[in-house]
């Protein structure tokens, strides 16, 4: 078997939250890409949080014509050539994105092949993964966010994610004191906890937003609270702070969903920085290495969670590692996914079986792909 044709589709998809009323108008730019063999089987993968179209051209014009007629089961070869074609001195972004999404597209390929589904190739731990609703947005008002997670419980959801820190650092130049926005996150995560009661899990995401000493600060305020993590809660994920701030909390903390290379991973690991680590398939570089950091990860002793998204490539992850835990059902990423895809899962009870079928488990929906191009 060989590749014989790869063709990258630069997407923008807009979605309607309407959980609440008014209902909210978001959307997720993303890079779809599929690849063709000689023997007609084709595999899709994907990658976001990044420019779009920037990736699709960087897998169409370099990384298929250096990869065509290529094995697409040698996915570790493939990677490798991968790397030093696009990224030989460590550079991630755009490089690791693309990587991200062709070697998804793989493993959908060897899952095909074999008629086996992804989780299974990946080590068949589980069948079926817990779930995470996140949610709460900064878009939403205080009084949103509490009728939002009342509705999630109700549509049988026992563990929730919300934002915090609302692009602080990025935000400065507004002028906006941080410690006034430190104190609306505390006022809006007591409103949800007030709102879904004790027994809910509640998680927090600052999407890298914050300083140290805001982030230690939010901390302190809001560890009365029952916070069952605080994901990326540093600037640039900071290994040095990062361990600092685990020293300094009891809320465990959680980050690497947008980190690109695996040395990454081990520095945190190594530094005691966090207490969950975050590979994500389409941002860091795909199954092949998501599995390797998943390895390295359980050698610590550390699990390993769905963060940044997309969790019906990530559930793959999740089940087929040892040390896999949850996965993250993002608002409109799904509402995304369902425009995008068709055979999807539905959780119950908080969590999603795995899929039975080949590959992923799921198709393109080919009119979306013209629909939503860009």
């Amino acid at each position: 078997m060989k590749i014989a044709k790869i063709t990258a589709h630069a997407l923008r998809i807009p979605v309607e939250l309407d959980i609440t009323s008014p209902a909210k108008q978001t959307s997720h730019s993303m890079c779809v890409v599929e690849v063709e063999t000689d023997t007609g089987i084709v595999g899709h993968g994907m990658t976001s949080i990044g420019p779009e179209r920037t990736i699709a051209h960087a897998v169409e014009t370099i990384a298929a014509p250096a990869i065509a007629g290529m094995n697409p089961l040698n996915h570790e070869r493939i990677w490798d050539k991968l790397y030093w074609l696009l990224a030989p001195r460590g550079q991630t972004g755009v490089a690791l994105h693309a990587i991200a999404a062709i070697d998804v597209a793989l493993w959908d390929i060897k899952g095909r092949a074999l008629g086996l589904p992804v989780w299974q190739l990946l080590g068949g731990a589980r069948s079926k993964a817990p779930v995470y609703a996140t949610f709460g947005f900064g878009f939403y008002e205080r009084d949103e966010l509490a009728e939002a997670a009342e509705k999630w419980v109700a549509r049988g959801f026992s563990r929730l994610k919300m934002t915090v820190g609302n692009s602080a650092l990025q935000r400065r130049d507004e002028p906006r004191p941080l410690a006034d926005l430190i104190v609306e996150d505390v006022a809006r995560v007591s409103a949800v906890r007030e709102a879904v009661g004790a027994d809910v899990e509640l998680y927090l995401d600052a999407n890298c937003s914050l300083d140290f000493y805001h982030a230690d600060l939010l901390c302190r305020k809001l560890e009365p609270l029952g916070i069952s993590f605080f994901e990326e809660p540093l600037t640039q994920n900071d290994v040095r702070q990062m361990a600092d701030l685990r020293r300094r909390t009891s809320i465990r903390l959680a980050c690497g969903q947008n980190e690109g290379l695996a040395f990454r991973f081990r520095d945190l690991l190594v530094s005691q920085a966090v207490d969950v680590l975050q590979p994500n398939v389409a941002i860091t570089g795909g199954f092949t290495q998501c599995q390797k950091i998943a390895g390295m990860a359980a050698a610590f002793n550390v699990p390993i969670a769905n963060g940044g998204a997309w969790p019906f490539l990530n559930q793959h992850l999740q089940a087929g590692a040892p040390n896999g835990s949850l996965v993250e059902y993002h608002y409109p990423a799904v509402e995304c996914s369902k425009k995008l895809y068709t055979g999807l899962g539905e959780p119950e009870d908080g969590w999603l079986v795995m899929p039975e079928g080949p590959g992923l488990g799921f198709e393109l929906n080919r009119n979306a792909l013209r629909e939503f191009a860009v």
